[in-house]
């Protein structure tokens, strides 16, 4: 399956790069399938492409450091053309779940920015209905335990079956802290019968900076298989 799964993910960043044109300022997403995204973008910056991109995360800005493409500072962008971005799940309405990179601070900020998103993910990232993959709620280390309840009370007043809720950590135990500076609750779900209203509960509880479900956002998914991808739009 590894290396299936790798074509699979470089198949549908290819794809993706049907999407860029000269010129675009492009949101660069953080992740496995994405890193194959910003490659293909580097190798055609060095063939002249001229375009400016923004990055989700500090992995990403290192790697785009690395490879020669150009960044520009978030205060200087005034419209994003174009996002590429994996994700962690997504159904068949374009829902998402993203923020296992613990990137999804960024992401949501430069995606809702975007005048079109794409996601690129293999076969594995599909679901009739979101929820088996952990949910992430970044959350302000102030108070963080007091709004871990509240997260645990809302996922059970929208129909989550014992849902669990844990503090992420690093490899090494200690909490794991995001490029903004906050902790993030895994919410696990196993199913989530009603995605928005969840979505629209978690956004009002204070204390929760983001959360993970990307509703309305992706206008395309792109999957890739072993011969290419599979191109779905959404309006």
């Amino acid at each position: 399956m590894g290396m299936a799964n790798e074509l699979e993910k470089e198949n549908a960043a290819i794809a993706a790069m049907e999407y860029v044109e000269d010129g675009m300022t492009i949101g660069l997403g953080t992740g496995s399938t994405a890193k194959y995204f910003v490659e293909l973008l580097a190798d055609e910056v060095a063939d002249g492409l001229v375009v400016r991109c923004i990055e989700t995360s500090e992995q990403t800005r290192r790697l785009a450091e690395s490879l020669g493409v150009p960044l520009i500072p978030f205060e200087q962008v005034e419209r994003i053309h174009l996002t590429v971005d994996g994700a962690d799940e997504v159904d068949e309405q374009g829902q998402l779940i993203k923020g296992g990179g613990a990137a999804l601070l960024r992401e949501k900020i430069i995606a809702n920015a975007s005048d079109h998103m794409v996601v690129i993910a293999d076969p594995s990232k599909q679901v009739e209905r979101l929820g088996v993959f952990p949910l992430p709620v970044e959350v302000t280390p102030f108070g963080y335990t007091i709004t871990a309840k509240i997260v645990y009370d809302v996922l059970v007043a929208s129909g989550i079956d014992k849902p669990r809720v844990s503090l992420r950590r690093t490899q090494g135990q200690e909490l794991l802290v995001t490029d903004g500076g906050n902790y993030i609750l895994d919410c696990h779900c196993e199913r989530i019968p009603d995605a928005e209203a969840l979505a629209a509960r978690l956004s009002n509880i204070p204390g929760v900076v983001e959360h993970g479900l990307f509703i309305g956002l992706a206008r395309t998914v792109i999957i890739g298989n072993e011969n290419g991808a599979t191109v779905f739009e959404f309006s």
